[in-house]
């Protein structure tokens, strides 16, 4: 059995229908001859298909499913969802991209900047050897540049020892697809045009990213503070 939920910006998510046995059901409040579904075992894949899309139609749909975790017990699974924004105005792709870099001590640091698209929804991901890069990479939200434009930057953190390693970052938007390699002439460094701290105040992502660290730190002094008080309770009561 699959489900298709749908879940407009500050609301619950609502499911809008669900396939059982090759059937489909259609919750009610819902036009049943406006949706299609299509399932594939062989991709493992249920597409959802919109007729006639309208502005009310604008939110992020999600796919689930039951897992039988243990046994006698099942637990729902939700994709990671897809967000339709519905809008006059034509998408485009961005208007610039680059990457500046900052070395620091023993570390460098690698600013992926993405500027001037639309719509919002965009993926981007830094990868090595074709095989993508989680560790040490932070990712800000987009941010409204200008009037329905939209702006983004991730940075990924590595040991100096790498500097000669081909990092890519690589975006992908519905209007276009590409990857930004950290080994070329057209990376920037802290001390020409831009500095790094100019990339993180746009957008306002310094403070985000500080309100960030902030709030790790707050966990571990917690977490000592934990510690050290059973610690002391154990000397009390021993």
């Amino acid at each position: 059995v699959v489900h298709w939920y749908k879940q407009k910006e500050g609301e619950a998510p609502e499911r809008l229908l669900f396939v059982s046995g090759g059937k489909v059901a259609i919750e009610s409040g819902f036009q049943a001859n406006r949706y299609m579904t299509e399932i594939s075992s062989v991709q493992k894949q249920c597409v959802l298909t919109i007729k006639d899309v309208i502005p009310d139609d604008a939110a992020t749909y999600y796919c689930a499913y039951w897992d039988p975790h243990l046994i006698g017990y099942y637990n729902k699974v939700f994709g990671s969802g897809t967000k339709l924004i519905v809008s006059e105005k034509s998408s485009s792709p961005p208007k610039n991209s680059e990457i500046l870099q900052k070395k620091h001590g023993n570390q460098i640091m690698y600013v992926c900047f993405i500027e001037k698209f639309y719509p919002e929804v965009i993926r981007v991901t830094w990868t090595e050897d074709e095989k993508e890069v989680t560790d040490n990479v932070v990712k800000g939200d987009t941010w409204q540049s200008e009037e329905d434009e939209y702006s983004i930057a991730s940075w990924l953190t590595v040991p100096a020892e790498s500097e000669d390693k081909k990092y890519y970052c690589k975006y992908e938007h519905e209007e276009k697809s590409t990857s930004l390699p950290t080994q070329a002439d057209s990376v920037k460094t802290a001390s020409q045009e831009e500095d790094c701290r100019t990339v993180f105040n746009r957008g306002n992502l310094m403070y985000r990213l500080m309100h960030r660290t902030a709030y790790l730190v707050y966990i571990i002094l917690l977490l000592k503070s934990s510690m050290y008080n059973i610690i002391i309770l154990f000397f009390i009561y021993r």
